[in-house]
């Protein structure tokens, strides 16, 4: 009861206690695809167990809290020694939950659907011996933090009593293995039935529905008949489930549903691309039968058409224009509510409910390589409102666009001969690398763009298909872009390096830029918004003697606190500052622990404040995001206000602002901004994360810097624009025959970029 009563405290103040009852008015009917024309529903399977341990109470709980009213709570149901249902994921409690330390000598073996199968069986423990047990997570890569609180298994009585659920679906997995064991799964649902309302049984055995048919009288649960694997066999008719499928007439002798996992709808090929749909929904809806879709977690790998977001995958099953599914089964049901009753019916062109600028960060560079014209025109047309260019220079001058100054991280080039130009530039990086000032711009234009994989160490790799696709621009050819388009506000120019260039190559980025915004017609005062941003003070200054454009001043750093003296500093060269995320809701080992004032303080001294970095990929984001770029744009956007949002996934964050959510008069629990540290108050005090240093505070002596030095003029090379003689590197020795020799620490970097573009 301590985790419930935690959660209950930590969830109302999260939902700010007068929102948890607020719903948006549903879909209409008519809008739906669905059998009855009503809106999909939304199972919990096992509560929110893509966050608590799945079938605990504070999972349970924190499923009613945070989803659609009518929310339908999932039990997979098993049966005890001494006949008890009990909700638990599996048949044996080898994993997710404590059994194997509470009973080390529990484990026994039985044959399931004719297999063995080894591990501690329900069957084998009464409700009493249960008590001594908890529950765990069951899937490793989730949070450990809750498996500390003591989380006692539920029967389904615990759950109807205790918490009331609005819809119960009770899964029976294994009613012949009961069966064999003397164990009655007819018995306990047909008793439990007197006293508990349960909505939908579902079972992949067809002969129990035979069993339970005619039991509970007109107003009874649904019968869903769950499939497994095509080529699996169902144990009665020891026909495979894909054969079972093509015979629906059959299913509704005895289920008025299905439940079927995503692939029977939306198959995927090989490489995790979406293949056409098929044809199951719209011939179970002509059967009568309606259909439930399992397998939705926002933690897992998805299709790649999806760009990581899971309220793209949802709408593909219930809002594609085509059918919809008639109802979802996930572990995380807060995003599949918002879904139906937020982003559900809404076109591209539907109306603001809340103003923020979404500026892309390398063009949609989650979906395409950074700063291609690829990468750009999609931005645009996902609907961002400033696209960004990360300026560099090449060795003739020409500024161009790259999120690195290294073309080894951003191109293909470690497997051209150009890979002999590596050098060591200490005041770049403590690595070797093959620079933009050492190729000229035709050299660099003809380069393979690659796309940035920086999850690579989870095994998450971003649109493989186009991972090369599209050509690198110039800072004219992206300003002409922009021009031309409708849709931008405006354009954001970043400017880094600039003294090294100045000094040591004899490049001014200063210069080609302000030159390049004359030349394509970007005046002072324009149709489109002109941003230049830097994370040097000295480079804002010196544009801002030069031009009327915006200045933005980047804060790289994570900080939890800025003095106001700072900002005044600020003020008389930036009008408006860039911060990183973890500078307004810092975190420690994957959880916020609160909500700085930063933004607050840059406000009110009437600077803007845009946040980066925005990313799709669940692992980039704290657990209290639920997996889920929408809910952490939401939290930023509606709980912290900043100003704005730099992201890899312009989509996304241009999708959010028009959900029809933000515009009701009270909002709803599923698009209610989190609470920052709010999880860590329901971890068991032994679980918590150790304690962190604190982050910085921004001072006076951070802005401060010397003015850029002036241009110092670079000799000519002596053999330019030359694949095969390389710039000369900054330490070496030199070869008998005159040559420059690569040194070995020259050649590792190399080898390691070779290596890198293999894999990406």
């Amino acid at each position: 009861m301590r985790g419930l009563l935690l959660l209950c405290v930590v969830v109302l103040i999260q939902l700010l206690a007068s929102q948890t009852d607020a719903q948006v008015p549903k879909t209409p009917k008519s809008k739906w695809q669905t059998l009855t024309g009503f809106s999909p529903r939304v199972i919990a399977r096992g509560g929110f167990s893509g966050l608590f341990p799945d079938s605990s109470i504070d999972a349970y709980n924190f499923a009613m809290l945070t989803s659609e009213e009518d929310v339908v709570l999932w039990c997979d149901l098993q049966l005890t020694k001494d006949g008890a249902g009990i909700c638990f994921p599996g048949l044996t409690m080898s994993n997710a939950s404590t059994a194997e330390a509470a009973y080390p000598n529990g484990t026994n073996t039985y044959l399931v659907n004719g297999v063995s199968t080894q591990g501690w069986f329900t069957i084998d423990f009464s409700l009493k011996d249960l008590t001594k047990v908890n529950l765990i997570r069951g899937i490793l890569s989730r949070s450990e933090r809750f498996d500390g609180n003591g989380y006692s298994i539920l029967t389904v009585q615990d759950l109807n009593t205790q918490l009331k659920p609005q819809g119960l679906w009770l899964n029976v997995e294994h009613e012949a293995f009961y069966a064999q064991h003397n164990l009655s799964m007819t018995t306990f649902l047909t008793t439990a039935s007197k006293t508990i309302i349960i909505d939908f049984i579902s079972s992949p055995e067809v002969n129990f529905f035979k069993k339970i048919s005619g039991r509970f009288g007109k107003n009874g649960p649904s019968f869903v008949f769950k499939f497994l694997e095509k080529e699996a066999f169902e144990p009665t008719t020891n026909r495979t489930y894909g054969s079972i499928l093509s015979n629906l007439t059959f299913v509704k002798t005895f289920a008025s549903g299905i439940l079927v996992p995503k692939s029977y709808i939306l198959p995927l090929d090989d490489k995790q691309y979406l293949l056409p749909y098929t044809t199951l929904v719209q011939n179970a809806h002509k059967a009568g039968l309606e259909v439930f879709v399992s397998g939705f977690a926002n933690d897992v790998d998805i299709a790649h058409n999806y760009s990581y977001d899971p309220v793209s995958e949802y709408l593909s099953f219930v809002d594609n224009g085509n059918f919809s599914v008639d109802g979802v089964l996930t572990d995380f049901p807060i995003t599949a509510s918002a879904s139906v009753e937020c982003f559900s019916h809404m076109g591209r062109n539907a109306t603001k409910q809340v103003d923020f600028l979404v500026i892309s960060k390398n063009g949609a560079s989650g979906d395409y390589p950074g700063c291609t014209d690829l990468a750009y025109a999609k931005a645009i047309k996902d609907g961002a409102d400033v696209i960004d260019c990360s300026v560099q220079m090449s060795s003739d001058g020409t500024p161009f666009c790259s999120s690195s100054i290294d073309l080894g991280n951003t191109t293909m080039i470690a497997q051209t001969p150009f890979r002999n130009r590596s050098i060591n530039v200490p005041e770049l990086s403590s690595l070797g690398g093959i620079y933009t000032f050492s190729l000229t711009w035709p050299e660099i234009q003809n380069l393979t763009p690659a796309i940035s994989n920086p999850y690579r160490a989870y095994n998450m790799f971003r649109n493989p298909n186009e991972r090369n696709a599209g050509k690198l621009v110039s800072l004219t050819d992206f300003l002409n872009l922009a021009k031309n388009s409708t849709s931008l506000s405006g354009v954001l120019i970043s400017v880094e390096n600039a003294a090294y260039l100045r000094e040591n190559q004899g490049l001014d980025v200063v210069k080609a830029v302000l030159d390049t915004l004359t030349e394509t017609g970007y005046t002072n005062i324009t149709t489109k918004k002109v941003m230049i941003q830097s994370t040097n003070s000295s480079v804002l200054v010196d544009f801002k003697k030069q031009s009327k454009y915006e200045t933005v001043y980047k804060v790289e750093e994570t900080i939890r606190d800025i003095e106001y003296s700072a900002i005044e500093d600020i003020k008389t060269f930036a009008s408006a500052v860039v911060i990183v995320k973890s500078s307004v809701f810092p975190d420690a080992q994957g959880f916020v622990t609160g909500q700085t004032n930063v933004v607050e303080r840059l406000q009110k001294s009437q600077l803007p404040v845009y946040v980066e970095l925005f990313q799709n990929e669940f692992v980039s984001q704290p657990y209290d995001f639920f997996s889920d770029a929408n809910t952490e744009i939401n939290s930023y956007v509606t709980g912290a206000g900043v100003n704005g949002t730099i992201t890899e996934f312009p989509f996304t964050a241009a999708r959010y602002r028009r959900n029809r959510c933000l515009g009701s008069k009270e909002t709803p629990p599923y698009m209610a901004p989190v609470q920052p540290g709010g999880l860590l108050e329901v971890v068991n005090h032994a679980s918590l994360p150790p304690a962190e240093a604190p982050n910085p505070v921004f001072t006076d002596a951070d802005v401060d810097e010397p003015p850029l030095p002036p241009v110092t003029a670079k000799p000519p090379a002596s053999t330019p624009g030359t694949p095969g003689s390389p710039a000369k590197p900054s330490t070496g020795a030199q070869a008998p025959s005159g040559q420059s020799r690569l040194t070995l620490s020259l050649l590792l970097p190399v080898l390691a970029m070779l290596l890198a573009s293999f894999l990406m």
